[in-house]
């Protein structure tokens, strides 16, 4: 999918981003609300408070992870669609605020949407 895009919260807002969506259950520690310039805070698509605790970060569980979370996002078909339908006509920005840029739950969510 050309029209979405995976982005730390914490890098500087750019035009190029289109529709910024941060994804993550919690509010990033030390980011302004004004400062995100946010068009949405999608607290329902991020990972259950069970499921983000018990990952907490840890590379060795990772795969375990993407397997519990994708069950999690598939239960949630309906907002799924939506925000592929939002990138049918404008570029999407999946914001979170995990450090790994390759161990997060925003790469699993990128991969479920473009497998719909």
């Amino acid at each position: 999918m050309k029209n979405i895009q995976l982005k730390r919260i914490y890098e500087e807002p750019e035009a190029e981003d289109g529709y910024r969506m941060l994804v993550d259950r919690l509010w990033p520690r030390g980011v302004k609300k004004e400062a995100a310039m946010l068009d949405e805070w999608n607290k329902d698509i991020a990972p259950s408070a069970e499921i983000r605790k018990w990952f907490d970060h840890k590379e060795d569980r990772f795969a375990e992870f993407t397997k519990r979370y994708t069950e999690e996002l598939l239960l949630h078909e309906k907002e799924l669609n939506r925000i592929k339908k939002l990138t049918k006509t404008k570029k999407v920005s999946l914001l979170y605020g995990a450090k790994n840029p390759g161990i997060n739950h925003a790469v699993v969510l990128l991969n479920v949407l473009t497998q719909l």
